[in-house]
């Protein structure tokens, strides 16, 4: 999986709940709809910005996806390429091409549901989420992503409880299951001092 991937922080500033980011190619995304000043809060370590697009790499890659239809490595490059580049809407179709050609790529199927969480659709980011269970339903990084769209895109923190708890059963010596484990505390100290978001305050989503 070449960009999948996770989040975190704990905010005590606003929330008292876990703030957290999706990030792919080791750069930090913040959460959409959670305020600036309280990721800056939570942050472990400053964002970097995404790297600018590369067209000549964009236009190169697209004109071996014309030559070669049935390739879906060429397609999930294209996604990823626009992915790296905060490009989501751009990179949405290209993974649903891909995923066309090759269904059991998880990599690419939890990436796409990363997109449809950053253009605003946490539904569809958790559908994609669970055919990406179905190919594997112990996928730490996947697990990891679906708590985060919980948290954030639906403000199920119950949800989110339990795909973190389940990163940690299933992974427990993982880097994922450290961040799930940041985010089961973060969550458990807020319940304990009787933080509660308020609506429409965490994530996107309908």
């Amino acid at each position: 999986m070449t960009k999948e991937a996770v989040i975190f922080g704990v905010s005590g500033t606003l929330f008292g709940l876990l703030v957290g980011w999706i990030i792919g190619s080791q750069q930090a995304r913040p959460v959409p709809g959670v305020p600036a000043a309280a990721q800056s809060a939570a942050a472990p370590a400053a964002s970097q910005p995404a790297p600018p697009l590369d067209l000549q790499r964009a236009n190169a890659l697209e004109q071996q996806a014309k030559s070669r239809p049935t390739d879906a490595a060429v397609r999930s490059e294209l996604g990823n390429l626009y992915f790296d580049a905060d490009r989501f809407d751009l990179a949405i179709p290209w993974y649903e091409a891909s995923l066309k050609l090759n269904p059991k790529d998880i990599g690419v199927s939890t990436d796409l549901a990363v997109c449809y969480y950053y253009t605003n659709d946490a539904d569809r980011a958790l559908k994609q989420i669970d055919q990406s269970l179905a190919l594997d339903s112990q996928h730490p990084k996947t697990l990891l992503n679906q708590g985060i769209i919980r948290a954030f895109g639906k403000q199920d923190l119950a949800g989110a409880l339990e795909s973190w708890e389940k990163v940690v059963k299933v992974a427990p010596s993982s880097p994922e299951a450290t961040r799930a484990q940041q985010g089961i505390d973060g969550l458990k100290s807020a319940h304990q001092g009787g933080a509660t978001p308020a609506a429409g305050s965490v994530g996107a989503g309908s």
